[in-house]
């Protein structure tokens, strides 16, 4: 079991490597158990049997079942190898197993066997524990919705919903798929999705997500998207990648690893002749205490071999992927649970990181036409994007009672907003600066707004409106900065608003810095900037379409929950599922043990290889000796990074 604790997928009956492997089921580490308990049991009792001069004719039966016992698992995935061509440190263990019985020393490889079948036990088990937080989600996911039609209430296949259907959901059933409530009020357990603990209300106008669980009462709801495009398969989804995605540490164990196999049985082959011809031991089997050539190459083979070494960064990187998302903190990879540690930049979008980005419409002022039909217009092409602002005009326009109309053409201009045609004419939805200056002397001059509002303006064909809308800084915001700044981390709000609103959200938030008025491509030359050829690891945290970009530029892109845009979580390292600033901090602190956890791991590993194969070189130190130094570093790696289920907030 020792090198498939590569990264694989498992959810899917291959490897990332594209090459086949048993696919592990949620039982296997209990036959692994097992097995390792039958190879211990039957050793013990040819040990006893040896001791007390037991007939060999009983002896080596009971050793041959202790082989039995604890090489089944490791032969058959060294078949498996052999048949592709490839060595790894199953074969070497079989041999040192094999060599130590045509010595005599059957108690010496039973034990091997044991504490090698042991530790596949407890590696297997370290799995199923990581695994069971994505299981949970595809337990979660629903098979049947109820489909309201006029007075008619009649059952379908969740994966024959579309948007614009309206389903009911009843007291304790799970939410088919997205869907923004119409009718009714509750409460959704998110738990499985965020890792929030206590349920989130939900009245008109708000957003349930597909898998979550009502808790409160029943409501109808007009689904948002197919269910295959909902949140819970966008989260499963992205751990699916996550699994089969390797951290740098892992990548350079894996080159290492075939190689080294090979270095290590060259080695050990040679050393046999050296020992034999040159020093002129025994060639097999030893003469009295003198031990033969054979005996030093299976115990200078046990040594080198490099178990703890391969299991040192998966199964740091499982353990620390496992705990981030039961605390609603989900790492794309194992290349972001090492690369956060050594973030010294964070920058931060304002509408949606710093602020809660659950805007509330405020005021509307209409300039030319009237409020129906801009309300109209700003319907129509805001459930085409997924900004922030045009979430909230979807939430407002529950109470409207206006039907969105078809707009044709359609384009979102980054940074700015959207347009399209509608009856021949141009409609928009956006900022000051996409209004056609025909109507910009209509326009009250620009208003210096608070730090937590905004605008959005409705242009259309005789119609002209300005929304405000209000949003608030989010309560943690200030702690979480000022954690960030006693360790030492620079943090910079990049944001496209004007600069007299972003000085007013410095001061209320604390950040050390603010860049205002960007447009997509310059928030990515601030990144690009801040990271100074190499000098900083940047992280960039953001929620919009508009924030993808920077996403992707920096070292580690960090999407605000599964309510961000899909361009925002499909460019994310790391996702923050709660939506929830302060599990930055939290993902950070799980970066950084993570990252001790995988020094340590490698320290020990290699530290045990150099040590015990330094003394292999010069004395003959007995074989079982070397086999409890190399398996008890196979499981002390694996207990290390067992240590990271139990990081806390």
């Amino acid at each position: 079991m020792h090198e498939q604790a590569a990264l694989v997928d498992p959810l899917e009956p291959n490897s990332h490597d594209g090459h086949e492997h048993k696919k592990e089921e949620p039982e296997d580490w209990r036959l692994l158990t097992a097995l390792a308990a039958g190879c211990f049991g039957f050793g013990i009792f040819g040990f006893i049997g040896e001791w007390v001069g037991w007939s060999e004719w009983v002896t080596i039966p009971l050793f041959l079942l202790a082989y039995v016992c604890g090489g089944y698992d490791a032969a058959i995935d060294s078949f498996e190898t052999i048949r592709e061509k490839r060595l790894d440190v199953h074969f070497l263990m079989l041999s040192v197993a094999v060599g130590a019985a045509l010595v005599g020393a059957w108690h010496e490889g039973a034990l091997l066997l044991f504490l090698f079948s042991a530790s596949g036990a407890m590696e297997a088990f370290a799995m199923h524990r990581t695994r069971r937080e994505i299981d949970a989600l595809l337990q979660g996911a629903p098979k049947f919705a109820r489909v309201v039609e006029g007075e008619n209430v009649r059952e379908v296949d969740v994966d024959a919903l579309q948007p614009g259907m309206v389903v009911r959901v009843t007291d304790g059933e799970a939410v088919p798929a997205d869907v923004q409530i119409t009718r009714g009020e509750s409460a959704c357990d998110e738990s499985n999705l965020s890792g929030e603990a206590m349920p989130v209300s939900k009245s008109m106008g708000a957003i349930a997500y597909s898998g979550t669980i009502n808790v409160g009462g029943v409501f109808e709801g007009r689904v948002l998207r197919p269910a295959s495009e909902s949140a819970l398969q966008k989260v499963i989804g992205l751990i699916r990648n996550a699994q089969a995605m390797k951290a740098p540490s892992q990548r350079f164990s894996d080159r290492f690893g075939g190689a080294y196999t090979v270095v290590v049985l060259g080695l050990c082959a040679a050393m046999f002749f050296v020992w034999w011809l040159i020093f002129g031991l025994p060639p097999i089997f030893d003469a009295g205490e003198e031990r033969s050539a054979f005996y030093r190459s299976m115990t200078l083979l046990v040594v080198m071999s490099p178990c703890a070494l391969v299991l040192s960064v998966p199964s740091s990187i499982l353990s620390a992927i496992a705990t981030g998302a039961r605390r609603g903190v989900l790492f794309r990879g194992g290349g972001p649970v090492e690369m956060l540690a050594a973030v010294d930049v964070v920058a931060l979008d304002k509408t949606g990181t710093l602020t809660t980005g659950d805007l509330r419409l405020t005021e509307m002022q209409v300039m030319v036409g009237d409020g129906n039909s801009a309300r109209m217009i700003a319907l129509s092409l805001a459930i085409l994007s997924e900004h922030p602002l045009s979430r909230a005009i979807r939430k407002e326009s529950v109470a409207w009672s206006i039907q969105p109309q078809t707009i044709e053409a359609v384009q979102s201009v980054p940074g700015k907003g959207i347009e399209g045609t509608w009856k021949g004419s141009r409609v928009i939805l956006g900022s000051r600066r996409m209004i056609p200056e025909a109507l910009r002397e209509r326009m009250p001059p620009p208003s210096v707004l608070p730090s937590t509002s905004a605008e959005v303006w409705v242009a259309g064909s005789g119609v002209l409106a300005c929304l405000k809308f209000s949003d608030e800084l989010r309560p943690s915001a200030r702690d979480v900065l000022s954690a960030l700044h006693r360790e030492g981390v620079r943090t910079v709000m990049l944001t496209g608003d004007r600069a007299e609103a972003a000085q007013a959200m410095q001061t209320a938030s604390g950040i050390h810095e603010f860049r205002a008025g960007l447009l997509p491509e310059e928030k990515l030359s601030a990144i690009q900037e801040l990271k100074a050829n190499g000098s900083h690891r940047v992280a960039m945290v953001g929620d919009g379409v508009n924030d993808a970009p920077c996403l992707a530029a920096a070292d580690v892109g960090v999407a605000m929950g599964v309510r961000g845009s899909d361009a925002a979580l499909e460019q994310a390292d790391i996702i923050l599922m709660n939506d929830k600033l302060e599990s930055f901090l939290f993902a950070q602190k799980l970066s950084r043990a993570a990252r001790k956890v995988i020094h340590q791991n490698i320290v020990i590993s290699l530290g045990t290889v150099i040590l015990m194969a330094t003394s292999a070189f010069l004395f003959p130190i007995p074989l079982g000796i070397g086999v409890f130094a190399h398996e008890g570093s196979t499981v002390l790696v694996v207990l290390n990074a067992l240590r990271l289920l139990s990081v806390r907030v």
